[in-house]
């Protein structure tokens, strides 16, 4: 496998959900972006409006400058199994709620970049209640990410020595730790048809 050529919480994983379609140049941004970092990436989206395939959107001479450390994916992908390979540090998603969850159950740090309805929701949850994520900073004109913020927000949380990056990995450890105690969804359901019996009393 592929993530299995670098090393632990090296790779970026970049996702925005099945229902997302950028713009070209939105498309384009995100990955040259994601090539700035310096670090090796996988990023799964579809092609954006107006292409029909992800190779006619790469900007010119991308795929040959991150050739063996980028890879651009337009297919489904086993995003449960790529979150929680030890190569995996770092997860840009667009805070829905199936990847908030698959997310916060796995080690790798949490870049968000929401795009509508319950994301935006989502996304304030995990950077302000649970403080386990960063937002990525967007342009006041059109709610679209500046110039180089994700780059940006992914050193933030990559960094060694990063005091954001320490306190939000704290901050997750916790979280992770709590959502995977053995037995705690049966806690929950049994607390609740206790509850039921008091009120049917």
């Amino acid at each position: 496998m592929w993530l299995g050529g670098f090393k632990k919480g090296s790779v970026v994983y970049c996702a925005f959900g099945s229902e997302c379609v950028l713009q070209k140049d939105q498309f384009q941004e995100l990955v040259l972006e994601l090539e700035q970092t310096g670090l090796p990436f996988l990023v799964r989206l579809k092609p954006p409006f107006g292409c029909e395939t992800l190779e006619e959107a790469l900007p010119e001479g991308f795929e040959k400058r991150v050739k063996g450390r980028g890879v651009v994916h337009g297919d489904w992908v086993q995003q449960q199994k790529i979150l929680s390979h030890p190569s995996v540090g770092c997860f840009v998603s667009h805070c829905g709620f199936g990847s908030m969850w698959e997310s916060l159950v796995n080690s790798c740090q949490i870049v968000l970049v929401p795009h509508f309805g319950d994301q935006y929701i989502n996304a304030k949850f995990m950077t302000e209640e649970l403080q386990v994520a960063v937002d990525v900073n967007r342009r006041e004109e059109d709610g679209w990410f500046t110039k180089e913020s994700v780059c940006n927000a992914v050193k933030i949380v990559m960094d060694e020595g990063s005091k954001v990056g320490e306190e939000v990995r704290e901050n997750h450890l916790k979280w992770k730790d709590f959502l995977l105690t053995e037995g705690l969804e049966t806690s929950y359901i049994n607390n609740f048809i206790i509850k039921l019996h008091d009120i049917l009393k």
